[in-house]
């Protein structure tokens, strides 16, 4: 221990090398529930490439793990840390170091928060689409680690179509740069791809070029009630099968309607089984709303209410950035299933979670990125009550089972990190899991990296 301590602050200020006990304690883990956190030996917060090169040599050198993190708002265990490790915090690199409106690209540190980055472009009428729910916090490095999604993927796309480049500072130091900042490029194989969603288990992503879009037009919002998550299901697939492109397609059940009622006093309708809020950034956004209520009345709707104006519009999202806080106080822990299904399974898959939560006699609240069938169900529980504690982790791994059931994965943008190592072995066979393991020992030969997450 102090030989680690000697060596890391040979490279670091003082200041960003924390002993402190009662410090390191709050970077121990992420939001995940039901994942095992160890205590660090240390956390270092360096602020330049150099540092970070420092500490990997370093952790070579003595042989100790290290744990990248960001803004710790992930909810698979990904950034918990493991006994005795180094956490590599990397919230002070936090610079964007470029925009540029020709090249449509901008260059940033991994630290730069989702939010921070996004005003900053649009600044200069660009636009960042990749919108975590927790946009105003989680930070660039954190988002592709995860290969995050949001509300806008529908029609926008993943955080992955958007990263062009990486500067990647190896297990052993040595610093890779992949990708381009060139709107085109095939040199090679692509291995900024392989970086973005693997949970900082191969490098320490230090830098990144990521590719952005003119700003769009403002988006208009409906609302559209069913008596039925079937209903909503059918909506949803008739809104895709004729060729719409919504920049927003979210559902929330009456569970999560309620708790955001509860929590914000927002006036949501509680009596619908479901409701879907479809918005569309078009030059005409009043003409595709209005096609697609049409739909959502073939499909069964009891009402569709069409926002007013922008500002209304932005109440309805907001609403919806709200399910996860609001189901999160409605018991004491919770845990947020991740399941993607291909689209025209949705129905099952939320047909299935309900039937799932009667079962156990749990509360399971149901918000989704509908437009891609990503869903979010979120298990309330007691973790004081370890019956509950228990059918809650029992009903967690049914909505993971019924997904792969369905055709889907375990995991569409909150990553596998320890609540999913099980599961990810099932989804990807033994063929695919034992290439993966053998490119993590290519990059990462003494298993350094985030031991422990993955596989």
């Amino acid at each position: 221990m102090e030989q680690l301590i000697e060596l890391l602050r040979g490279g670091l200020p003082a200041e960003a090398v924390i002993t402190d006990p009662d410090v390191t304690a709050g970077y121990a883990h992420d939001m995940a529930s039901f994942c095992e956190a160890g205590t660090p030996a240390v956390v270092v917060l360096p602020r330049t490439v150099e540092q970070v090169q420092h500490v990997m040599r370093t952790a070579t050198e003595l042989r100790v793990p290290v744990v990248p993190q960001g803004a710790r708002s992930g909810l698979s265990g990904a950034a918990n840390a493991s006994d005795g490790c180094i956490v590599l915090s990397l919230v002070k690199m936090d610079a964007i170091l470029e925009i540029n409106p020709v090249d449509r690209i901008a260059v940033v540190e991994p630290g730069v928060v989702n939010a921070v980055l996004s005003r900053a472009v649009a600044e200069h009428g660009l636009y960042y689409p990749p919108d975590p729910s927790s946009w105003e916090q989680c930070t660039i490095g954190g988002n592709i680690g995860t290969a995050s999604g949001g509300l806008c993927c529908v029609k926008y796309g993943v955080t992955a179509e958007y990263v062009l480049g990486l500067d990647v500072v190896l297990a052993d130091g040595r610093l890779l740069s992949t990708g381009r900042s060139t709107a085109k490029g095939v040199a090679g194989y692509d291995l900024t791809r392989l970086f973005v969603g693997a949970e900082g288990s191969l490098g320490i992503v230090v830098r990144a070029v990521l590719a952005l879009k003119p700003q769009p037009p403002q988006q208009l919002a409906l609302a559209a009630e069913f008596p039925s998550v079937a209903s909503a299901g059918t909506a949803v697939k008739e809104i895709m099968a004729g060729g719409h492109v919504p920049s927003l397609l979210e559902l929330m059940d009456r569970t999560t309607l309620r708790a955001v009622n509860e929590m914000a006093q927002m006036g949501l309708p509680e009596s619908t089984e479901a409701l879907l809020l479809a918005a569309f950034d078009t030059p005409d956004p009043a003409a595709d709303l209005a096609a697609v209520g049409e739909l959502c009345k073939a499909a069964g709707a009891t009402e569709v209410v069409p926002a007013e104006d922008f500002a209304e519009s932005e109440l309805l999202l907001q609403a919806r950035r709200l399910a996860l806080p609001a189901l999160e106080v409605l018991k004491s822990a919770t845990m947020i299933d991740d399941v993607c299904v291909p689209r025209s399974q949705l129905a099952a898959l939320l047909e299935g979670t309900a039937a799932i939560a009667e079962k156990h006699d749990l509360t399971i609240g149901v918000c989704a990125h509908a437009g891609d069938g990503n869903t979010h169900p979120v298990v309330c529980f007691d973790p004081g009550d370890q019956d509950e504690a228990a059918r809650a982790r029992a009903s967690f791994d049914e909505i993971m089972a019924l997904g792969l059931e369905l055709g889907g994965t375990i995991t569409g943008e909150h990553g596998v990190g320890l609540l999913k190592k099980e599961w990810l072995a099932r989804e990807l066979g033994p063929v695919s899991l034992e290439l993966q393991r053998g490119i993590k020992r290519t990059f990462d030969p003494l298993g350094l990296l985030n031991p422990g997450k993955l596989f």
